[in-house]
């Protein structure tokens, strides 16, 4: 079951899932969702993951579908669209809906409306999609990199929460991935800049990845639909409760 599944890394991951034989189910508002599910030769279920309601509706037909829900996988992931360094070129009412409010809920409706039928499987993976902002303080979208970081510290407490149930939490946090969120950024980073400091988006990837990630190059949605399956797999049976980086070294704690 993947939540965001329409595209970018979310649709690499339902193709990971459907190479290895899985059946998939996709989750989205966006009716790419269909061309996913279709290529997958699985199920779309057009839903807004803000609306608990929709969500729980989506969850009783993946299970009408496929008789159960093995693993969930929540690859929603949406920018401010505001360049915030330094923080205060922001309104606090910027924060309200990232952390706690509208978007926050995304996350947790999902968890409430599929956790029960794991619990009663007992067995079963949830695999949270964060990024390398929720671990380091990036200035680049604060409010964005504080809901990552609250996702983080949800899926932890969800991991210890069900570990009793032999159901496993983690979170993976891609570094430098070509995607329409990634670009967003630079978008608003370059609005902010004067005209002779402005870059191509290829300029300022390029440049922001020779600084920052030590292997030098981008990361690809395959890599990250990879950890994804190894991490539903039996492969990972005692993996819980991490946070995994898929990010060229960019994020190292020592």
């Amino acid at each position: 079951m993947i939540v965001g599944g329409a595209r970018g890394i979310g649709k690499a991951i339902a193709v990971a899932f459907a190479a290895e034989g899985a059946a998939v189910a996709v989750i989205d508002r966006d009716t790419e969702a269909e061309t996913v599910a279709h290529q997958c030769r699985g199920r779309s279920l057009l839903a807004d993951v803000t609306d608990y309601a929709a969500v729980r509706r989506a969850a009783t037909a993946v299970t009408d579908a496929f008789g159960r829900t093995d693993h969930i996988v929540f690859a929603v992931g949406i920018g401010s669209g505001k360049y915030g360094f330094p923080f205060w070129n922001l309104e606090p009412s910027d924060w309200g809906a990232r952390v706690g409010g509208e978007r926050g809920g995304r996350l947790v409706n999902v968890a409430h409306a599929f956790v029960p039928r794991l619990i009663a499987a007992r067995s079963g993976t949830l695999l949270f999609l964060s990024s390398v902002a929720g671990q380091i303080g990036s200035q680049t979208d604060p409010p964005y990199s504080a809901s990552k970081a609250a996702l983080i510290n949800f899926a932890q407490a969800a991991a210890k929460d069900l570990a009793p149930y032999g159901v496993r939490v983690n979170t993976l946090c891609p570094g430098m991935v070509k995607t329409a969120l990634n670009q967003s950024i630079w978008e608003a980073w370059n609005r902010q800049q004067p005209p002779e400091k402005r870059q191509s988006y290829d300029e300022w990837a390029d440049e922001k990845i020779r600084r920052v990630v030590p292997l030098g190059r981008w990361q690809e949605p395959e890599d990250i639909a990879a950890m994804v399956v190894f991490l539903a797999s039996a492969r990972a049976a005692n993996v819980t409760g991490q946070t995994i980086n898929v990010d060229g070294g960019f994020v190292m704690h020592w």
